[in-house]
């Protein structure tokens, strides 16, 4: 995940209510539910110490929920009377629902709950070109038609001479529509910076397609023989392999993290002590959480600047903060990833497998930022 996003978060002064919820349910009684437990929820707010207009906004979030949103969850974080995210989730929370009132907000639990979804273009292909979408943790949205020549594109029965030259002429429309599609599909991804590509449509074309793309894409591609231009039944199939897509890439790129973490040796910090010293000097280049880390929730101390932070409230005198707060190590960690540019990851070793050690590690950058990633 890049973290980047929850910068807004970061630019005003806590303290922060931050709710996740469960909302993966859809039936006659779903608003009457949202109200429930959007009231619970700020009850919870007003006897953790919320003010009573950050208590409203979350209110206001949680209960104006569009009818027939279909997200497995939501995270709401406020402070000062206001929202300033409200996070749709791709994954159900262990718990129905998960509220703090802290000096940061509660954000380490997007990492497997939202973020990690993968950036993604989908082809609809046939052989007049394609239509194009682009799917984000945010949603999908339309990303443009490509269209190609549209004569000749079928074939005749005949087998005659003309009718070899005609055929000739079709494939020729074919992988000149072919290449025209394979274009724009890689513009697409250089726009977006997808991490995925997934092409769909009939086995000829998609394969067509397949080949033109570059070979630094060629990774990044996936191919389904559900869905098409003319949509119908098998739109269901084509989310679903998808979605199935995705999920196998986020696994792909957590198992590699891991593999670069415990090959790294002298370029990795794990503990709570040795990573507050990286952070501090702005050298975490990838934090990697294991979500059930004991050492995920250990207390730091932290100022108002993203490095400065401690293991013991009286070393944050020294960093240029006279009143630390509390805080958790992780949501502490993750602040400093995300306000320097460091990538932050959830992984899920095999069982019996504690790396990295406590729960929480990363992958270094050079000394005192000087912008090299291990």
């Amino acid at each position: 995940m890049e973290p980047a996003f929850l910068t807004p978060l970061y630019e005003r002064p806590g303290p922060w209510a931050s709710v996740q919820v469960d909302t993966g349910w859809t039936d006659e009684s779903a608003a009457a539910r949202r109200e429930l437990q959007a009231r619970d929820i700020c009850d919870e707010l007003a006897a953790l110490g919320c003010d009573e207009a950050t208590g409203a906004a979350v209110y206001e979030a949680l209960t104006a929920r569009p009818d027939g949103a279909e997200d497995a969850g939501r995270a709401v974080y406020a402070a000062g009377g206001e929202v300033v995210l409200d996070q749709p989730l791709s994954a159900r929370p262990p718990a129905p629902m998960d509220v703090t009132w802290s000096a940061l907000p509660r954000v380490a639990p997007l990492l497997d709950l939202a973020a990690q979804d993968p950036v993604c273009v989908v082809a609809c292909i046939d052989r007049l070109g394609a239509d194009l979408e682009v799917r984000t943790p945010l949603g999908g949205r339309d990303a443009g038609t490509v269209g190609g020549r549209e004569y000749p594109v079928h074939l005749t029965g005949r087998a005659d001479r003309s009718a070899r030259h005609f055929r000739q002429s079709v494939e020729n429309t074919w992988e000149h529509n072919a290449a025209e599609t394979a274009a724009a599909v890689a513009q697409c991804q250089a726009d977006t910076h997808a991490d995925l590509i997934v092409l769909a449509g009939d086995p000829r074309e998609r394969a067509a397609v397949h080949r033109r793309l570059p070979e630094a894409l060629q990774d990044l591609v996936v191919e389904t023989e559900h869905g098409g231009r003319a949509g119908g039944a098998s739109t269901r199939l084509l989310d679903e392999d998808v979605d199935r897509a995705r999920r196998e890439h986020v696994r792909r790129r957590a198992d590699h993290e891991l593999e670069r973490f415990r090959s790294a040796h002298e370029a990795t910090a794990e503990g709570v002590p040795a990573l507050v010293e990286a952070a501090r000097q702005h050298r975490i280049a990838e934090l990697l959480v294991r979500p059930d880390g004991p050492d995920n929730g250990r207390e730091v101390w932290i100022g108002a600047e993203p490095d400065q932070l401690s293991v013991h409230r009286s070393d944050a005198r020294y960093l240029g903060e006279t009143r630390p707060e509390p805080a958790r190590a992780d949501d502490a960690l993750l602040r400093s990833a995300a306000v320097t540019g460091a990538r932050g990851e959830c992984v899920h070793p095999a069982a019996g497998d504690d790396i990295p050690a406590g729960g929480l590690g990363a992958l270094l950058r050079g000394p005192y930022g000087d912008g090299e990633r291990t």
